[in-house]
């Protein structure tokens, strides 16, 4: 048994089944939307990176280390599913470490751990669902240009910026914002049960808290940052490895198939998403 333990010594710490080791992903920024230059995340840009951390052998836990103001529900629900599925999958537990913000769809992927710790001055919440468009038609009429659109189906030019609001298509689009906000609220209820606190006119109205209130309404478990939450749970010695991207040749990322992150966009794109991620973060005053 010596020989043994003396041989483990000079193995990579990584290697050794006597350090704890919890692995940390970062899943930071506008979720869904993305262009060259401003990456967002998605589950085609992730999937491998969540398969690797959770590879991780003999790990304690999974940590996430979340930083988003939210974005597409769709993606968002697309990472919280396979967050879970690989959780169950290898059956470790996942905890959430909140950066600025966990707000909308990113206060959704927190809820894909079993346990969400926050900073006291974190941006948690925003349960709810939000669109907007721009109005033209006036400015249109202003210039004296005339639209000339075509269609085939009654709705297929639904919310046009560039044509009169109709009131039947707004209308419309709230019945679908409503579908989402429910099956989102459902999804909060399911991973935080008995947890929540104060009535459910304020906890899914869209409004969003620091992380010491959103502590007492039962919107996050503790108080704290990963380092010294981790080391105080696991011992001094534990291992937080960041598990990032895979690289390929000349160390640039490797996305899946099919990813939006190599196709090239113009500048146009780039500084209309430069403007969309700045108004998301500005929502919460980040």
């Amino acid at each position: 048994m010596r020989a043994l333990d003396k041989l483990r010594e000079f193995l990579p710490r990584r290697f050794r089944s006597d350090q704890p080791i919890v692995p940390v992903v970062r899943l930071t920024g506008i979720i869904g939307f993305s262009s060259p230059l401003r990456p967002g995340l998605t589950l085609t840009g992730i999937a491998r990176m969540l398969d690797r951390v959770f590879a991780v052998r003999n790990a304690a836990a999974v940590a996430l280390a979340i930083n988003s103001p939210g974005g597409s529900p769709v993606q968002s629900h697309l990472i919280f599913r396979r967050i879970r599925e690989l959780a169950k999958e290898k059956n470790v537990r996942v905890i959430a470490f909140v950066e600025d913000a966990a707000a909308s769809g990113g206060y959704m992927l927190a809820c894909a751990a079993d346990e969400i710790i926050a900073d006291p001055s974190s941006i948690v919440g925003s349960i709810g669902v939000v669109g907007g468009s721009f109005g033209f038609d006036k400015l249109l009429a202003k210039v004296g240009i005339e639209r000339r659109l075509y269609t085939a189906g009654e709705h297929k030019a639904t919310l046009d910026p560039f044509l009169p609001e109709n009131p039947d298509d707004v209308e419309r689009l709230k019945q679908l914002q409503r579908e989402i906000h429910n099956d989102f609220i459902a999804l909060v209820k399911s991973r935080r049960g008995d947890k929540l606190h104060g009535p459910e006119g304020a906890l899914f109205s869209g409004e969003y808290w620091t992380g010491k209130r959103a502590l007492d309404l039962g919107l996050v478990d503790a108080i704290g940052e990963l380092r010294s939450t981790l080391r105080e749970r696991f011992g001094d010695k534990v291992l937080t490895p960041l598990i990032s991207a895979e690289r390929g040749l000349f160390r640039r990322r490797v996305f899946g198939v099919g990813s939006s992150e190599l196709i090239p966009s113009g500048l146009a794109d780039d500084i209309i998403s430069a403007l969309e991620t700045r108004a998301l973060w500005a929502r919460y005053g980040l």
